[in-house]
């Protein structure tokens, strides 16, 4: 079994082409980056609502897609995208995941993976950034 961590994009990016790990430019997406690191997991994608699965060294443009303007079947088909490429990747029935990505970005995914665990479901973002500085801090 391998440990995988998912991070959902965010709408800050840089200007310009960088690698996917660098270009989203939050304060949560770089303290949620720090912590999966430090998870010691075996990978670690990004939920890209225009890209799909990313690994942190794809360079990509910066993009304004966001799931949370999508309409139901337009996630659905967003999230049977990302399984695929997750298979491709992961063992989804075997292998452990750690969803740091809001309710739209897994809710269309959980069905199809086994063993999950989501450490900051149900707070907002405030209390994310104070979860994520606290595990850091340890």
């Amino acid at each position: 079994m391998k440990k995988i961590v998912l991070i959902s994009c965010v709408k800050k990016k840089r200007q310009h082409k960088a690698k996917a790990s660098d270009l989203y430019d939050s304060p949560w997406f770089k303290l949620a980056l720090r912590y999966a690191r430090n998870q010691n997991p075996d990978s670690i994608f990004i939920l890209s609502a225009e890209h799909g699965l990313l690994d942190l060294d794809t360079e990509i443009e910066r993009y304004n897609t966001t799931l949370n303007k999508m309409k139901s079947a337009e996630r659905e088909k967003w999230a049977n995208r990302v399984v695929a490429q997750l298979k491709e990747k992961t063992d989804v029935k075997n292998d452990h995941f750690v969803f740091l990505a809001g309710q739209k970005y897994r809710e269309k995914l959980i069905s199809h993976i086994e063993d999950y665990v989501i450490p900051m479901k149900d707070l907002g973002i405030g209390k994310q950034l104070q979860f994520l500085k606290r595990h850091l801090d340890e």
